[in-house]
């Protein structure tokens, strides 16, 4: 890269906070580091790096709260979990929390930096995303559908762009309200409604059955990129 990746290493332990510096910046990448959950919301929020990796046990604030709140608040560049914790249910939980990925302690160097490659690899590209048989192409704002174009209004498309850039977690409609027509709209949670009806008309094989668009009772709506329903 011409321009050198910033990563964000959140981790209380000096030696390995350290060690990691010094790997990372050796590897090519522009490394900040931060000691206390707060510390790295604070960097998060005025300086976004463009990826994260985070210890779960932090003082303070600790990992989990510091990773569902940079989501919470926009942040959606890649974070990679450092955690003792290694069970499976562990490293479900991480991932729906939001992370792109959990690494057990102990762990290989090597293995670390491949993964940090991998996911700024993805994340650099990631203006298109795929489901079904359908391409949302982010930076064009442009949909296709079996190779046809499909005409989405700007709000409609807002709202697929916000849904598929969440994939696997429920957004309730007043987040979908607020990041989509604003903080100051008039309107009511039922325009969300209406709205994914008309996304699942247009995208959805069976519209009354979806498997992508999916509703969360009580809660608001989720899309599963793999099409389950």
């Amino acid at each position: 890269m011409s321009v050198r990746a910033r990563l964000l290493v959140v981790e209380d332990d000096e030696s390995l906070r350290e060690g990691l510096r010094v790997v990372l910046e050796k590897a090519g990448y522009e490394v900040r580091t931060a000691i206390r959950g707060q510390d790295a919301l604070q960097q998060i929020r005025e300086d976004p790096p463009d990826l994260v990796v985070l210890d779960l046990m932090l003082p303070g604030l600790d990992g989990s709260f510091v990773l569902e709140r940079a989501r919470r608040d926009g942040f959606t560049a890649p974070v990679i979990i450092l955690s003792a914790r290694a069970s499976v249910e562990d490293r479900i939980w991480g991932l729906r929390k939001g992370a792109d990925d959990y690494v057990t302690k102990p762990f290989d160097l090597g293995e670390l930096l491949a993964r940090i490659n991998a996911r700024l690899r993805r994340a650099h590209g990631e203006h298109e995303l795929g489901f079904g048989d359908i391409v949302v192409d982010l930076a064009a704002r442009r949909v296709v559908r079996r190779g046809e174009a499909v005409h989405l209004t700007p709000k409609e498309f807002d709202l697929l762009a916000l849904l598929v850039m969440h994939p696997d977690r429920a957004l309730n409609r007043g987040r979908i309200l607020d990041e989509v027509w604003g903080n100051d709209y008039q309107g009511t949670r039922r325009t969300v409604d209406n709205f994914v009806r008309s996304l699942r008309i247009k995208l959805e094989d069976d519209p009354e059955n979806p498997r992508f668009l999916l509703t969360v009772r009580a809660r608001g709506y989720r899309f599963d990129p793999r099409g389950r329903g």
